[in-house]
C-alpha cells in the first residue's frame, strides 16, 4: 500500500507533467491564467500545503515560502504579457511544494508526536518517582517499596536509552511501565492513611469509583507486564482470574446500592492484582 507521501508526490509528479510543461510553447494567455489561479490553491489550500503546515518541519515550509515567490513572480510575468517566462516559473512553483511535501512526510510527523508524548509521559514517570521515594523516606517503607523504586528507576533508564536512539515507540511501553509502577505504589503506601482517605470521600459511592480507578490501574500494568513476558501468564492466572471474579462480585453490589460491600470486594480484588504483579518481578508495598 502506498503512503500518503508517496500518493502526494506522484500527483504533483502527474500534476507537473500534465500542466506545466514549459517547453510547449503555444500557451495563450487564458491557459496561463487557470494555471496561475491553480498552483495558488496548491500553495495555500491543498491537502499538501496542509500536511506542510502541520509537519513542523521547517525545510519544508521553507520550499513551500519559495513557491509562494515564484508564484507571485509567475503573475507578474504574465502581467507583463512575458508568457513563455510565466509557464516556465509556474513549473518551478509546483516543483518546490513538490519538494516540500516530500519533505512533510508523515511519518516524520508522527515522529515527532511520538516525541513530544514521550517526553511528557517521562516527565510525570520522573515526578511520580520523586513522589514515590519521598513517600516511602516519609512512612519508612520496608524492602519492597525500596525495591519498587529501583525497578521504577532502572524502567525509565531503560527507556531513555531506547528513546535517545529514536524508537520513541518502541520506549513508550517501557516507561509507561514506570509510571505505572510508580503511581500503583504510592497507592499501596497511602493505603493505610485512612484519616486522609476519609476526608477525600464526600460518600461510599465516590470511594467506590476511585477503588474501580485503582483496581483498573493496576489492572493495566498487568496487562504491560505479559505484553512483554507472556511466559509469566501461567503464573499469574490464579491471581488475574480471583481478582477478576471478586470485581465483578463488587460490581454487581454497586448496582444493588451496596457501595459499602462493593469497595471491600474491590479492594481484595486489587489485592489480588498486586500478588500477580509481584510474581511477575515487580515488588510494590500491599
Amino acid at each position: 500500500m502506498k503512503t500518503p507521501s508517496t500518493l502526494v508526490c506522484r500527483l504533483f509528479a502527474a500534476f507537473v507533467l500534465s500542466s506545466f510543461s514549459a517547453a510547449a510553447p503555444a500557451q495563450d494567455r487564458e491557459q496561463l491564467e487557470r494555471r496561475v489561479q491553480s498552483v495558488g490553491t496548491l500553495i495555500e489550500a491543498s491537502s499538501a500545503a496542509r500536511q506542510i503546515e502541520s509537519s513542523g518541519v521547517a525545510a519544508a515550509r521553507e520550499r513551500r515560502d519559495n513557491a509562494r515567490l515564484i508564484h507571485r513572480e509567475a503573475a507578474a510575468a504574465l502581467r507583463a504579457d512575458d508568457l513563455g517566462s510565466t509557464a516556465k516559473l509556474l513549473d518551478q512553483a509546483a516543483r518546490e511544494m513538490m519538494d516540500g511535501a516530500r519533505l512533510a512526510k508523515p511519518e516524520q510527523v508522527a515522529g515527532e508526536k511520538h516525541k513530544r508524548d514521550f517526553e511528557a509521559r517521562m516527565e510525570s514517570a520522573r515526578a511520580l518517582l520523586a513522589a514515590q521515594q519521598r513517600i516511602t523516606k516519609e512512612k519508612g517503607a520496608g524492602r519492597e517499596a525500596q525495591d519498587a523504586a529501583r525497578s521504577i528507576e532502572r524502567q525509565i533508564g531503560e527507556a531513555q536509552a531506547i528513546a535517545a536512539q529514536g524508537r520513541y515507540e518502541e520506549a513508550r511501553p517501557v516507561l509507561d511501565r514506570a509510571y505505572l509502577t510508580a503511581r500503583v505504589s504510592i497507592e499501596s503506601m497511602r493505603r493505610g492513611d485512612t484519616l486522609v482517605r476519609s476526608l477525600n470521600f464526600a460518600s461510599k459511592r465516590e470511594e467506590y469509583d476511585y477503588e474501580i480507578d485503582r483496581n483498573d490501574t493496576h489492572a493495566m500494568l498487568i496487562k504491560m507486564l505479559l505484553a512483554d513476558r507472556k511466559d509469566m501468564a501461567g503464573t499469574m492466572a490464579p491471581f488475574t482470574e480471583r481478582a477478576a471474579a471478586l470485581r465483578v462480585q463488587a460490581e454487581a453490589q454497586a448496582k444493588q446500592g451496596d457501595h459499602a460491600a462493593g469497595i471491600r470486594l474491590l479492594e481484595d480484588s486489587t489485592r489480588e492484582l498486586v500478588r500477580a504483579i509481584r510474581s511477575g518481578g515487580i515488588y510494590i508495598p500491599g
